[in-house]
């Protein structure tokens, strides 16, 4: 629950894929602008949603007022994705999906940031990620400079 005790942090359903596609679109249009353009539709992301992500990734939703504001996925130690829709941007929603994938990580999460995303590594060095390393772009599919943060629990430290 968030302090204003009306989101809620549950696992994703196939039944959520078209609406995770559609925050997954908007989220990474509205930004992150600096993106090449989207080259798949609704119904493509939809389906690499049911078919990929929920399949392979541990993946939770955030829930607040019956309506899906966000979503995590995490595979294995590593985080893929979080994206909240624009407009609950800064409510605490994102602090919610990220506490519960550190939940369940142990010994720690990592994952990839744009360098470009400052919002994103501003959030993630607020709550305790440190750079591992950086990258020109070779190892993603929009070939944009990244880096590797990782969070490390206190009692592993």
């Amino acid at each position: 629950m968030s302090d204003d005790g009306k989101t809620q942090i549950r696992f994703a359903a196939e039944a959520d894929a078209g609406v995770i596609a559609r925050i997954h679109m908007t989220s990474r249009s509205v930004t992150m602008p600096y993106l090449p353009p989207q080259k798949r539709n609704h119904e493509q992301v939809t389906r690499w949603v049911r078919d990929v992500l929920l399949k392979q990734c541990r993946t939770w939703v955030a829930v607040r007022d019956a309506e899906i504001t966000g979503f995590a996925a995490l595979d294995g130690d590593m985080l893929e994705h979080l994206y909240l829709r624009p407009d609950v941007r800064r409510q605490g929603i994102g602090t919610l999906l990220l506490n519960e994938v550190r939940r369940h990580s142990p010994n720690g999460v990592s994952l990839h940031v744009f360098q470009q995303n400052t919002d994103a590594r501003a959030f993630y060095e607020r709550h305790g990620f440190t750079v591992l390393d950086t990258s020109d772009g070779d190892r993603n599919m929009e070939n944009l400079p990244d880096m590797t943060l990782h969070w490390t629990p206190a009692r592993v430290r």
